[in-house]
This record gives structure tokens, sequence and C-alpha cells, in this order.
């Protein structure tokens, strides 16, 4: 079952991406919303394409999604993020993603993280390991903090919501740092390019399908207290091997 539902979330993510590409290439409005974060056409017509998909193929599943919410099935849902990214998106930064995740009784089983802009395509379902098109992804082998690649998001967020003094001790620990957000940090630290990536105010539709991926790859998925859920609000992803020492930097 699982194989299948992979899929067709490939499916939904591809007819997704292009409807968003075309959004990308030609023109758009953008809506603020309520939480201050941008939506356009393309987020929305996107949904609804992916809803259309999986509602054929899996007309019993729910659904969660970030711009039609939550409907059907609670039990066993799809969790949609059509586009993951949306501020890259409205100025043309080619970095944002199709994010479909499978749910089942309270466990992610299936994920898959689609970028229309590179044809880039992340799967994963429980059991069957992580991939990068037909490349297996492993995470990295480095057990030394001092010498990991730390990924981190908006550092401003990092500072309103009291989590600064953390970031700057895993800043401090670390051979190197980048911000870039979003699926991205999950997949570097999936293909094994990065070692920790951590970044906080979530959403489920955020969070899950890079949490399979990653712990597909061998990697470890926690919120800020070490617990794997995507329902707290913020997320730490690492090569496993440094996810102890990462999450007692951040905690302290």
């Amino acid at each position: 079952m699982s194989e299948r539902a992979l899929a067709a979330a490939v499916d939904a993510a591809r007819a997704a991406g292009e409807i968003a590409m075309r959004y990308y290439r030609g023109g758009f409005d953008v809506v603020i919303k309520a939480d201050q974060s941008p939506v356009t056409q393309a987020d929305r017509e996107a949904e609804a394409a992916i809803v259309d998909v999986l509602s054929s193929a899996f007309p019993e599943y729910g659904f969660l999604g970030e711009e039609l919410g939550s409907h059907g099935n609670a039990e066993t849902r799809w969790i949609v993020d059509p586009i993951d990214g949306t501020r890259n998106f409205v100025r043309r930064i080619p970095f944002w993603a199709t994010l479909i995740a499978l749910e089942e009784r309270g466990e992610i089983t299936v994920g898959v993280m689609h970028v229309p802009t590179t044809g880039e395509l992340y799967t994963a379902r429980r059991g069957g390991g992580a991939w990068l098109g037909s490349e297996r992804l492993e995470v990295s082998t480095i057990d030394v903090m001092r010498d990991a690649f730390f990924v981190h998001a908006g550092l401003g967020l990092v500072r309103r919501q009291g989590w600064w003094e953390g970031v700057e001790r895993l800043i401090d620990a670390t051979d190197r740092q980048r911000g870039f957000g979003d699926y991205l940090g999950y997949a570097l630290v999936a293909s094994g390019k990065a070692e920790i990536y951590a970044e906080l105010d979530l959403k489920p539709w955020d969070l899950a399908a890079p949490k399979i991926v990653v712990e597909e790859a061998g990697g470890r998925f926690s919120d800020f207290a070490g617990r794997p859920t995507i329902y707290t609000g913020t997320a730490l992803a690492t090569n496993g091997r440094l996810h102890t020492a990462a999450l007692s930097l951040i905690r302290r």
C-alpha cells in the first residue's frame, strides 16, 4: 500500500508543480494572511490539484493542508504544503517545494518533496529508505560537533521567540553555518551535505514530508524538547550522531 501511496503522492506533487511553475514564470497576486504570511493563486490552485489527484486514488483518506484546512478522515490523512517557501516563490528565488506526506494513526509513512524549479524529487516511505530520484540518500557520518555544518532558518524569528542563546551556542560549536531555510535545510541533512538543521514557528505541513525523508536517510528528527513530533512548532533535524549534543546546546 505504501508504494501505491508514494506513487500517488509523486503524481500529485508533479501536478501541483506544473500549476505553480506557470504562475512563477508569469504573474500572480499576493495576499497577506492573518498570520502575516503571503499566499498566491498558485498556492490555492496547486493544493486543489493535489486534493483532486489524491482523492481519486484514495477517496477514504482525509487531508490537512495549509490553504484548504482539515477535512475528511483524521486517522489516515494527507498532509500538504503546496508551496513550501512562498516568500521565495513571490520574489522569484528558486528554492521552494511542494510537500506531501501520508500520516497513518499519528505516524508519517510516506513523504515527497518536489522542487519544480529544478525537477528534484525527494521521496521516502517507512522502511523503504529516502531517495533523490534514483539515488539513495544517506546522512553524513560526522560525529564531532566542531566538524559539523549547521544550517538555520530566519534568525530574527529565533531572537523574537527566545531561542537566540541556544542557536548562538550551536553557531559557536560548529565548523560552518549557513541560512537556507524551508525544505532545503532538511534536504541538505538527508543527503549528507549538512549535519544539523534547526527552525521554528512551524506547522505540521512544513514538517511531515521532511521528517520521514530525514529519518529514512538515517537521520533523526525531533522538536527542541527531543520529541519526534511535527505538532509543537520547533524542529531539529540531524545526522543522528549529533542529535543529543545539538539538543543539549540549543536547550541549555
